[in-house]
């Protein structure tokens, strides 16, 4: 952020509250982002991880903003029991915080205020795909948006500057693949594969939560470590000792059995493994022939980088979603990037 912001200028605050993060982008009148924050809010453990979040977003933000607007997930928790009393809950807990200002983004009905929260809970309810595809599709004509998180991937098609999505719920887009439960960085290698090649032979994968796709990305080295912000699988830390560790528990060994470039090419087995998975849902959704051959990806979020890859090997265009934002420098422009939904969110709500 710059050092210095006019205190006569105009911000709206974007929050996009998720179940495992937290993101907030400050965006200026003028659809400037300034500053993004993202922090880790284990939202399962609790209610108060959700309020020590926003307390923190608005100590170093909450003087500068004069609106909020607020998009979640987070509503899947599983300490509420079911999608409107979780939008619920968090709407209040937002409230309480942010003020009587705030609004909810409700998808194709707008924004809302807290008031009106439950005649649109189902509508807010994991909307923020929709804010970042909306954006998206204001600035490119076509193209297939993907954005890959912590734990899910998002297929949004564009055509003709529009969202040309046929689901609208969860079980909708998970139906057709618009949704996929696989993400760079909380998916657990168990869901990736059944067996895998290692030590030259096919290997039982163990159906246990030994390891995530944090640990695989972190030995790739494609995972930036200022975005490597979820708990490990063991509760350990993330040195490479310890990520061969819990990738080798994945194939019934210890990480002693075998040296580190074993481990390494482990990983790239599993990266492979996922990225099928991706590659049959992009194939899927160009299927419906709405883009012409060679449009482009468009990535974003912490797992772009396997974007650029679907795009490369499917032979088409590659756009990361970063270089379609307005940012006081490139950092918060890459950071705007990764938590595109907190800042899109912000854009849709400018007044």
């Amino acid at each position: 952020m710059s050092e210095t912001i006019e205190s006569t200028q105009e911000f709206t605050l974007g929050w996009d509250i998720g179940g495992a993060n937290l993101k907030a982008a400050l965006v200026r009148s003028d659809g400037m982002a300034v500053k993004v924050i993202q922090v880790s809010c284990p939202l399962w453990q609790g209610l108060a991880e959700l309020d020590n979040a926003l307390a923190h977003v608005l100590q170093e933000l909450g003087n500068l903003a004069t609106s909020h607007v607020v998009t979640m997930t987070g509503e899947l928790a599983d300490i509420f029991p079911d999608r409107p009393t979780g939008v619920l809950e968090i709407a209040h807990q937002a409230k309480l915080q942010l003020g009587n200002d705030v609004r909810f983004f409700a998808g194709n009905n707008g924004f809302v205020s807290f008031e009106n929260i439950k005649a649109h809970a189902n509508a807010i309810a994991s909307a923020n795909w929709l804010a970042s595809a909306a954006f998206v599709a204001s600035k490119l004509q076509q193209g297939l948006f993907i954005d890959i998180g912590s734990t899910t991937a998002d297929f949004v098609l564009l055509h003709d500057g529009m969202v040309a999505n046929i689901g609208n719920n969860d079980a909708e887009r998970m139906q057709r693949e618009e949704l996929v439960y696989t993400g760079a960085i909380r998916t657990s290698l168990m869901a990736l594969a059944s067996s895998i090649p290692f030590g030259g032979e096919w290997q039982s994968v163990a159906a246990e939560h030994f390891a995530t796709t944090a640990d695989v990305y972190r030995l790739t080295g494609d995972l930036d470590s200022v975005e490597d912000m979820a708990a490990t699988a063991d509760g350990a830390g993330k040195s490479i000792e310890e990520t061969n560790r819990r990738l080798a528990r994945m194939v019934g060994r210890d990480a002693a059995e075998a040296d580190e470039g074993a481990w390494v090419h482990l990983a790239q087995a599993f990266k492979q493994q996922q990225l099928i998975l991706l590659r049959r849902a992009a194939l899927r959704n160009l299927s419906r022939n709405l883009i012409r051959p060679g449009m482009p990806f468009i990535g974003a979020g912490a797992g772009t980088f396997l974007v650029r890859e679907l795009a490369q090997e499917l032979g088409h265009e590659f756009i990361d979603v970063s270089s379609l934002l307005k940012a006081e420098s490139d950092n918060v422009r890459n950071w705007a990037g990764v938590c595109l939904p907190a800042y899109a969110v912000a854009n849709l709500g400018i007044r």
